[in-house]
């Protein structure tokens, strides 16, 4: 099955202690710190559009893109709860992105661009997010890094409410650079409950190669972080952020 095909109407009630406002509060801090103002964000590999709606409450207007057709059917639900300046959502892979328009600054959030399982695809996404993005665009981004995902290896977890039962077990194979993950997802039926599968793969990216492609896609200037800190990210950080600026 597809990724976040089944899992996409679970997604938001399995996912409640992500701090999408820390994160947005973190990314807004960098805009700041860097004079930047963008008009206009693109919410890449927007999801349920929980970013997409908070980037549009503080005044953004946004773009959502995502590969997901049933992941950006949630998003568009969600976003009629808003009076105005509601987000435009369109169903793309990051490695064909095509916008109608360009963009002040491009965010990716909760390591999506792992997702992206062959390096040639990254490449061509980061080709593809400076296209899309104005003269002195900010390219905001994170990942998994190839610590964390090693370290998962035969590991399980369970997340639970009361309509979804998920569990989910990884293995890291060294060879392929990927961790997979895959997800047993019960939901709730009247009196009975419907099982589902579905695996999701993450690739192992080094922060070094990924330095590297972004500087041959026209990025000029590359900064990383901490895990929502200020700070250079450590051997054993389990999250990093990248913020790429169109100079």
């Amino acid at each position: 099955m597809i990724a976040y095909e089944s899992l996409a109407a679970a997604y938001d009630g399995l996912t409640t202690d992500v701090n999408y406002r820390g994160v947005l509060a973190f990314f807004q801090s960098v805009l700041k710190d860097h004079g930047k103002q963008p008009e206009r964000i693109l919410d890449l590999a927007c999801g349920t559009g929980s970013m997409s709606v908070l980037l549009a409450q503080e005044g953004y207007q946004v773009l959502g893109a995502d590969i997901s057709e049933e992941m950006l059917t949630v998003a568009a639900q969600k976003a009629e709860s808003l009076e105005g300046n509601r987000p435009f959502f369109i169903c793309q892979p990051m490695q064909r992105l095509r916008l109608p328009y360009r963009v002040g600054a491009v965010c990716c959030f909760l390591d999506s661009l792992n997702y992206v399982t062959e390096p040639e695809d990254c490449r061509k996404a980061f080709g593809r997010v400076y296209e899309a993005l104005e003269d002195g665009g900010v390219f905001f981004f994170d990942i998994n890094t190839p610590f964390k995902l090693r370290g998962l290896d035969g590991q399980v977890f369970l997340d639970e409410n009361e309509e979804s039962y998920c569990v989910w077990r990884a293995e890291f194979d060294e060879g392929e650079r990927i961790c997979y993950y895959g997800i047993d997802l019960f939901r709730r039926r009247n009196a009975l409950w419907e099982r589902s599968f579905e695996q999701h793969c993450e690739y192992a990216y080094e922060p070094e190669e990924l330095l590297l492609w972004l500087r041959e896609a026209g990025f000029s200037r590359v900064e990383l972080y901490g895990d929502c800190r200020k700070e250079v990210p450590t051997a054993e950080e389990q999250r990093i952020y990248f913020a790429a600026f169109k100079e």
